[in-house]
């Protein structure tokens, strides 16, 4: 799905991404304090989780051809990656 973009369209989706990324980034940072990135590390986290799901899917086949599907995999993936690594992070601080 990500291949057959143009350019154009891939920026707005980047920047789309990234500023609701921002957004949940700061409701996450107020929800996990300590054990949360920041609101700039969880956008960063939540927007490479997105694309990383999406990319991820199309490698093993799966086809988006559906936007609803795509933004659903975008979206697990996102919250998936923040959750795994807020749980590595919390556990390695309790070591």
């Amino acid at each position: 799905m990500l291949w057959k973009l143009d350019p154009t369209w891939l920026m707005m989706a980047v920047a789309s991404v990234t500023v609701m990324g921002f957004f949940f980034g700061s409701i996450m940072d107020a929800i996990m304090a300590d054990d949360g990135f920041g609101p700039f590390g969880n956008m960063i986290l939540i927007t490479v989780g997105f694309f990383a799901s999406i990319f991820v899917a199309n490698v093993h086949g799966i086809s988006m051809g559906n936007l609803t599907f795509a933004m659903g995999t975008g979206l697990s993936g996102a919250f998936l990656t923040l959750a795994a690594l807020a749980l590595v992070k919390a556990g390695l601080a309790r070591m």
